[in-house]
């Protein structure tokens, strides 16, 4: 595990970066992956999403691959910074956002359960994520959504909450589910 003060977040971030790019250069990252794709769909049987905010995963991001529930994709507009979910048809997306991340050019919608991937993650359901405060600014509007972290088990660590951090409803590793208290 992995400690940051506030000034080292960007620090911290890297850091875990590094680490989750070594590590999706090992077998045990299938392994991972393999583990949280078996474990994910259970979860979301017990949540029944009538919609299910996804991601485009980077490199290094769990790939939460085809689901049965109904999709939405984030758009990330960078000025004003904000965060929008379009509904997905799970075709392939053909749109980038103003991050230039993989997104759907659907209906905006606001799913009642989103995905959410993590660079880091406190046993609390606190998430690093890349520093762009965009999941954070959506979670503050929407603040009955569930919330599902996912994350490898090795990207935990600990950081000083900010004001601006939301917590997640729960975090889902290769490892095990933690629902925050």
């Amino acid at each position: 595990m992995t400690d940051a003060a506030p000034s080292d977040r960007s620090v911290l971030r890297r850091s875990l970066l590094a680490q989750r790019q070594t590590f999706a250069a090992t077998p045990a990252f299938q392994a991972a992956e393999h583990a949280l794709r078996q474990a994910l769909p259970i979860l979301l049987d017990q949540l029944e999403p009538e919609l299910l905010g996804v991601y485009w995963p980077l490199a290094g991001e769990f790939d939460p691959g085809v689901l049965s529930h109904p999709r939405a994709l984030p758009f990330a507009r960078l000025e004003p910074a904000a965060l929008q979910y379009r509904r997905w048809d799970g075709t392939l997306p053909t749109a980038r956002d103003e991050c230039g991340i993989a997104t759907s050019t659907g209906a905006v919608a606001v799913p009642d359960v989103v995905l959410v991937p993590c660079v880091g993650f406190t046993r609390e359901g606190f998430r690093l994520g890349y520093g762009g405060g965009f999941f954070d600014r959506w979670l503050a509007q929407h603040p009955g959504v569930t919330t599902v972290g996912l994350a490898w088990s090795g990207a935990e660590t600990r950081f000083p909450v900010e004001a601006h951090d939301r917590a997640l409803t729960l975090i889902l590793t290769e490892r095990e589910l933690i629902a925050p208290d």
